[in-house]
């Protein structure tokens, strides 16, 4: 949203959660779970699935997997037919180096086409990254989300309140 920035309001939050918050912006952290291949090919993937091709600046969507990934940190379930989710990335990556996916002329109709099928790696893939992407405030500023409300609370059950745009 043009001329919000959820971050105004950071004094408004308990000291916890700004500096959790704030860390995400300002503590981008490296890869350390994917390889260097591995990692080109998944941002130019995230880039198109996401829509965030053009985006000035962009949320580290990649770099915040990487380091759940890394830190083994899922999300308590999997699928019992599939993989440890680490192990679904790396072969996600690996089927996008396969098929060429960075020379792809049309890179949009191949993300659709992996959105159509429903396959359970797809679910995997986008769990994380819309998980990652709608973590951060930047995705905040962009959907006109408040930011949290603790300790100043909500006030009204629908609507919006005084500090959302």
């Amino acid at each position: 949203m043009a001329g919000y920035d959820v971050l105004d309001d950071a004094g408004h939050w308990d000291p916890v959660t700004r500096e959790l918050i704030l860390d995400r912006v300002h503590n981008v952290p490296e890869i350390a779970f994917f390889t260097p291949e591995e990692a080109s090919v998944l941002r130019a993937f995230l880039d198109v699935a996401l829509a965030a091709e053009d985006d000035d600046p962009r949320i580290p969507v990649l770099e915040m997997v990487d380091a759940r990934l890394a830190r083994g940190d899922g999300d308590g379930y999997r699928y019992d037919d599939m993989p440890e989710d680490g192990q679904t990335w790396r072969r996600f990556a690996a089927q996008l180096r396969e098929d060429g996916f960075e020379a792809l002329a049309d890179k949009h109709a191949y993300v659709q086409q992996l959105h159509d099928s429903k396959s359970r790696a797809w679910s995997v893939v986008m769990r994380y990254a819309l998980t990652a992407l709608y973590s951060h405030p930047w995705a905040w500023n962009e959907i006109g989300f408040g930011g949290p409300a603790y300790p100043r609370g909500y006030m009204r059950m629908s609507g919006r309140e005084p500090h959302e745009r």
